[in-house]
């Protein structure tokens, strides 16, 4: 089987698809095509493979790829020592990892002098051939012949002999898969206190003295662990049971001597296996299950974070409407920025009603003429320091307003990641006579109005919904939470006339460089008044067009298609099925039941099948559909302002902020977010928290415990209020193993009627668990850092 083939094969098998749709789908990327491109619009060549199947595909792809290569590398270095045999090429050809055939290399790798090395040259290669032959002959005896001025004593002899067999176990692929696969069983992962560091690291007391299962070490306790390790509070070990699996290891090692035997000479090799064992081979193993558990422990949490990042980028605009953006401050004062209905700043300013200046009058005022003069319909306010302290304002502000005007409805709006975009280069080119502060009000206001356009102007990573993504591999984090944009954007569609290059940038097909061409030609030369006219912008060519232009969106053109999902090669295919319901396009948007008695198959021909012609007639049923929910805010309880309110047995409703594998946590209008543990999450058991809530979703939750003092709150969303599993945890007469969430991030927010928009966590770092073996230390680290 050739390379493509056995790639295309192994794809297939993952990805629950047949080899020929993996090689389509080779095929295009290989020629430039995109996830979000193939996945919709090239269906019929890959066999309708989603755009989940294609971004794994596509890694699976470039792993596969580099795993070939090392093999080709790998079979010339052995080639050229001249040491290849049918058995080694066999062996070579049927590894199915890169660790595995880094095994098979093992002891043709070009190394420093070892030990070994100077015992064959010493001529003890021979010992250790004899000792092997003749278990019966003490080693000791047969040593004796093998002294020389290089080796002065029998000892001397044995240690060599020792040494070269020892480099043999080391390089035996057979027992080093053996081994690895045994422990990956049977490991423990065991977590100490460094003496002396007990102070230093408190928030790491959960793991002072811990001990559980390697196999099954969730991520968020794994990287709390190495995250310790780092900072030198913990040391970590990873190796079977003491004396049980400790000696199963030996056995194994001892079995590639088959030293079973009652002989001197199977006597001293089992001791050599043991000394193998616990010199060599444990620590080997140790690194290499640890670097295995920091990689599975890293790709869950970049998992983590990309679901939460997708939840919050398909958040439900509030849409096209004049918006007034907050940024609350106490010294600093609050920072205003009215943008219009698309997002244009109109207008800005100031107030002081806090201390030292206490201008509250001037503040209403302030307020007041905002609303009047840009007649604004929506208030967001961030939920930063001071952000409740600036929602009593605006709502008593907007009770002074004359009769007959309308109050804006205020909503408190996650700023995480706004005042990275105030300093952004990008920021400052499009106001570059504006206060920093400033630019951060207008991102809360258009966040508002979009939260995907205006978060994907922001750093992924600074947008706060993982759990330690600051201690995973960053291009592997960057390159995941780039896949996920590109998909939501895509997903949504992006309105070509309005989009800014950073939205445009993550089209299909284009990226920074055509997305500010495209944006210089719609300066020069206005709207674009069709899909066509792409292909004016300079550097914009066919392939880029084909790639782009089903995604981008003309509103209320010449061309009714142009404002819809069906891609400009396949219009013939849409306007003969308009055609067949005997009504115009934009008639047949408004009353889409003529589309009902259409037979896709009769629109069926050589270029466009099946598949494409349904995804037309769903697409023209809805044109331009956006496929985010509708815009549903959070209303906070009256009176509960400060965790010092909130009392057990409250049922509240909040907003998911984030959500991690051990819970989610819940914005419910206090200083800090409540935890609602896994086991909390519904009336049955849930293993993936996401089966049960997205970020960003609004919920109805009941307060359990509050600790003040540690400013933790734990909440439930079952039914009983939690009850039954205090009963439970009662009647086995233990404690709860449960712990109250931690703070979040963020500041103050909430208030009376106070709403928050249903998308956007509070800013934070890390992640944690509350449940089990973890509780306060983890929760602590969780902590914005």
């Amino acid at each position: 089987m050739d390379t493509a083939r056995r790639i295309a094969h192994s794809i297939a098998t993952q990805i629950s698809a047949r080899p020929e749709q993996v090689t389509s789908a080779v095929t295009l990327l290989d020629e430039g095509s995109t996830v979000p491109f193939i996945a919709r619009y090239r269906k019929e060549a890959t066999g309708g493979l989603d755009d989940t199947q294609l971004r794994t595909l596509a890694d699976r792809l470039s792993y596969l790829r580099e795993l070939e290569a090392r093999r080709v590398s790998i079979l010339d270095a052995i080639k050229s020592q001249d040491k290849l045999t049918g058995d080694l090429a066999s062996a070579i050809a049927k590894a199915e990892t890169k660790a595995q055939l880094e095994d098979i290399y093992l002891p043709y790798k070009k190394k420093r002098r070892t030990k070994a090395m100077i015992a064959r040259e010493n001529g003890l290669e021979a010992l250790a051939d004899a000792i092997l032959a003749d278990r019966s002959v003490a080693p000791e005896a047969l040593a004796e012949r093998y002294i020389s001025e290089a080796v002065e004593t029998v000892k001397d002899a044995l240690n060599g002999a020792r040494d070269i067999l020892v480099e043999r176990l080391t390089e035996n692929a057979s027992l080093l898969g053996n081994l690895r696969s045994f422990l990956q069983k049977e490991a423990f992962l065991t977590s100490r206190v460094v003496d002396g560091q007990q102070d230093k690291g408190a928030k790491f007391s959960d793991y002072f003295d811990h001990r559980e299962r390697w196999a099954v070490v969730p991520s968020h306790r794994a990287l709390a662990m190495l995250r310790g390790s780092n900072e030198g509070v913990l040391t970590l070990d990873i190796g079977p049971e003491p004396e049980e699996g400790v000696a199963r290891a030996e056995t194994m090692v001892a079995a590639q001597f088959q030293a079973g035997g009652k002989g001197p000479g199977d006597i001293w090799l089992r001791k050599i296996s043991g000394w193998a064992w616990r010199v060599k081979l444990s620590l080997s193993m140790m690194l290499d299950l640890m670097s295995d558990l920091r990689a599975r422990s890293q790709d869950e949490a970049i998992r983590v974070f990309a679901r939460n990042l997708k939840d919050l980028l398909f958040a439900a605009p509030a849409g096209a409407l004049v918006t007034l953006g907050l940024d609350p401050g106490i010294r600093t004062g609050v920072k205003a920025a009215v943008v219009d209905a698309t997002g244009k700043m109109v207008g800005t300013d100031t107030f002081y009603p806090f201390q030292p200046k206490n201008d509250l009058r001037g503040a209403e005022t302030a307020i007041l003429k905002l609303v009047v003069q840009h007649g604004v319909e929506l208030i967001a306010i961030g939920n930063g320091t001071a952000s409740r302290e600036t929602e009593r304002l605006v709502a008593d502000a907007l009770k002074l307003l004359p009769p007959g005007v309308k109050a804006p409805t205020k909503v408190v709006v996650s700023e995480a990641g706004a005042s990275v975009y105030s300093a952004s280069e990008l920021a400052a080119r499009e106001f570059p006579d504006l206060d920093v502060s400033l630019r951060g009000a207008v991102s809360i206001a258009r966040r508002l109005q979009d939260p995907l356009a205006e978060l994907v102007k922001i750093e992924p990573k600074s947008i706060g919904v993982g759990q330690y993504q600051h201690d995973v591999d960053q291009h592997q984090l960057s390159k995941s939470l780039e896949a996920v944009i590109e998909d939501v954007v895509n997903g949504v569609g992006v309105d070509l006339n309005m989009a800014s290059a950073p939205l445009l940038a993550h089209v299909s097909g284009l990226g920074p460089g055509l997305a500010e061409a495209i944006v210089a030609h719609r300066d020069v030369n206005g709207a674009f008044a069709s899909r066509r006219e792409l292909l004016k912008v300079a550097r914009l060519g066919p392939r880029a067009f084909e790639q782009c232009a089903g995604f981008l969106r003309i509103r209320d053109g010449a061309e009714p298609l142009d404002g819809s999902s069906v891609h400009p090669e396949a219009y013939g295919v849409a306007r003969k099925i308009v055609k067949a319901c005997g009504r115009d396009l934009r008639v047949l948007a408004s009353d889409p039941s003529a589309l009902r008695g259409v037979q896709a198959e009769a629109f069926v021909d050589d270029k466009f099948g099946l598949p494409t012609v349904r995804d037309i007639l769903a697409e023209l049923e809805k044109p331009g559909r956006d496929p985010r929910p509708s815009f549903v805010t959070a209303t906070f309880t009256d009176g509960i302002e400060d965790i010092k309110d909130l009392k057990p047995g409250m049922v509240l409703e909040g907003t998911v902020t984030n959500v991690a594998a051990f819970g989610a946590f819940v914005d419910i209008g206090v200083h800090q977010d409540g935890l609602v543990h896994v086991s909390q999450l519904a009336d049955r058991f849930v293993k993936d928290p996401h089966e049960v809530v997205k970020t960003g979703a609004v919920v109805k939750v009941t307060v359990t415990e509050i600790d003040v003092p540690r400013k933790r709150i734990g909440l439930t969303m079952r039914k009983d209020g939690g009850a039954s599993s205090r009963e439970d945890r009662a009647a086995r007469g233990r404690p709860s193993d449960r712990k109250p969430g931690g703070k979040q991030g963020g500041g103050g927010q909430g208030a009376r009627g106070k709403q928050t928009m249903s998308a956007g966590p509070k800013a934070q770092k890390g992640g944690g668990d509350s449940g089990g073996a973890l509780g306060a230390a983890l929760m602590d680290a969780m902590k914005k850092r």
